[in-house]
C-alpha cells in the first residue's frame, strides 16, 4: 500500500525545481510535443506509396454495386473498410496525445507537490516556459 508523503515534508529547494523544470521537464514535453506534431502532419499529408490504396478503391467499387438485404443477409449491412495508413496513423497519434496529457498532469501534480504549490496547470506552465524561450532566442 502506498502512503503519501506529508506535503512539507521533503520539500525540493526553489532553484533545484526550476532548473529541473527549465532544462530536463519542459525541453522534454517540448521534443515529445514536436515528435507527435511531425507524425499528426504526416498522417494528414496524402500517401501516395500506401499499399493497400489500390484494394481500398476496388473495395469502394464492389460497395457502390453491393445491393443490402437485410432480411437475407442480417450481417450484410455490416462493413468494416480497410483504413488508410494515414487513418491508423492519425488515430495512433490522437491516442498518444491523450496519454501523453495524462502523464504530464500526474508528473506537474508530483512537481508541485514537491517543489511547492504552483497554481497554473502543466499546459500553462509549458506555455509560459515556451514564451520564456522565444524572448531568449
Amino acid at each position: 500500500t502506498r502512503h503519501p508523503r506529508p506535503a512539507h515534508s521533503r520539500r525540493i529547494p526553489a532553484s533545484s525545481c526550476l532548473a529541473f523544470q527549465s532544462r530536463v521537464l519542459f525541453p522534454s514535453w517540448q521534443a515529445r510535443s514536436d515528435v507527435l506534431n511531425y507524425c499528426a502532419s504526416v498522417a494528414t499529408s496524402p500517401d501516395p506509396e500506401d499499399p493497400d490504396s489500390v484494394l481500398r478503391q476496388v473495395e469502394s467499387e464492389r460497395d457502390r454495386e453491393r445491393v443490402v438485404d437485410e432480411r437475407l443477409d442480417p450481417y450484410s449491412a455490416r462493413f468494416f473498410p480497410t483504413e488508410a495508413r494515414t487513418e491508423r496513423l492519425a488515430a495512433l497519434v490522437r491516442q498518444e496525445r491523450g496519454v501523453e496529457g495524462i502523464v504530464r498532469a500526474r508528473s506537474w501534480k508530483v512537481v508541485t507537490e514537491r517543489c511547492g504549490e504552483d497554481f497554473r496547470d502543466w499546459e500553462q506552465a509549458l506555455n509560459d516556459w515556451r514564451k520564456g524561450r522565444e524572448k531568449d532566442v
